[in-house]
């Protein structure tokens, strides 16, 4: 059972409606009042500015062992729609996009002035990390235990920081 408030507009929801969906909120509505809905979002891609294509996608695919979700050109745009995940991910995924002017270009491997951009969780700190070592990956900062787990930073092809960790089970 809904009802509209008669002071506050506010459309009130029953106990039982509130309870049996609890990723409601508040939300205005187009009377102007407020009124609760559902509201579910994900983060489902992150661009990641790119040279070329080809060389981001054998980086992150051979080197970082990254799955290639898709590879589409889009005509209308003269570009492709390249994705890639970690192995084993059911979360986010990169968009490598490949910058289409000068000012794009000037943030390949600095989108974010300097500071650790992504970070690579695994289940294997050190399998990881070896790995990455014998494929030539670059690691600015060396393996360090935290409060939160085990952590080292590294660059991928352009310079971009990432942590790879393995955060505590707890």
């Amino acid at each position: 059972m809904t009802a509209l408030h008669p002071i506050a507009g506010i459309r009130l929801i029953s106990a039982e409606r509130l309870a049996s969906d609890p990723l409601q909120t508040f939300a205005a509505n187009h009377s102007g009042g407020v009124e609760f809905r559902i509201l579910k979002q994900s983060i489902v891609h992150m661009a990641l500015v790119v040279r070329d294509y080809d060389e981001a996608i054998e980086f992150y695919t051979k080197t970082l062992h990254f799955t290639l979700i898709e590879d589409t050109y889009q005509a209308e745009q003269d570009k492709r729609w390249v994705v890639v995940a970690p192995p084993g991910s059911d979360g986010a995924t990169l968009l490598l996009a490949r910058a289409s002017n000068p000012e794009q270009q000037a943030f390949i491997g600095n989108q974010t002035g300097g500071r650790v951009f992504l970070f690579l969780n695994t289940d294997d700190f050190w399998r990881d990390y070896d790995e990455m070592i014998e494929r030539g990956v670059k690691f600015v900062r060396k393996p360090k235990t935290e409060s939160y787990g085990i952590v080292a930073v590294f660059e991928d092809l352009y310079g971009n920081l990432w942590d790879l960790l393995q955060l505590n089970s707890s």
